[in-house]
């Protein structure tokens, strides 16, 4: 698919503004193979040259996008993957979704759903179809209704703390 006559000037002032993150993600070994040869192109001093690498190198990396051989996201879709799988637990990834420092610590959401198992421990569905369930033992003065809000934070040993309608705290896990 050829460029369009914008398409050349608008990639090169993307690459300038983004030179400074761009030289930090250049010598990333995580950055992808077609990230990096794209960014070697900044090198070539003769600009016939570096246009030609520019033309090859995004070709290149617009086919392996088709491909689905590498994606591409931004800041805000991550958070929202990231906090779409709070409660899960996973190794590193290595940035997958975004350094360390954006890490979610707590979400609030609505139940939608309450169930209570034999044991007396309550099941939550929350309007973003995540499920937790108690834990621990605590009892609570009143049976969580739909459409109260949850304040749900980390807490030790991979499980959480559930806080609803600022009233008492339980330890829960994600189940899905």
């Amino acid at each position: 698919m050829p460029l369009s006559r914008f398409a050349i000037p608008t990639l090169l002032i993307a690459f300038a503004l983004a030179a400074p993150t761009a030289a930090r993600d250049k010598e990333s070994p995580v950055a992808p193979a077609q990230i990096r040869e794209l960014y070697a192109c900044r090198d070539i001093t003769d600009a016939a040259q570096r246009l030609a690498c520019f033309d090859r190198e995004v070709g290149e990396l617009a086919a392996a996008d088709a491909a689905r051989e590498i994606s591409f996201t931004d800041r805000e879709t991550a958070r929202k993957a990231r906090r779409g799988l709070f409660g899960f637990s996973f190794p590193k990834l290595g940035g997958l979704f975004g350094g360390d420092e954006d890490e979610i610590r707590e979400i609030e959401t609505t139940i939608r759903a309450v169930s209570m198992n034999r044991s007396g421990l309550y099941t939550l569905v929350m309007d973003d179809d995540a499920v937790w369930t108690q834990i621990d033992t605590t009892r609570l003065p009143r049976q969580p209704k739909p459409g109260q809000k949850v304040k749900i934070k980390t807490a030790s040993m991979g499980s959480y703390f559930a806080t609803i309608d600022g009233g008492r705290t339980i330890r829960m896990k994600r189940d899905r």
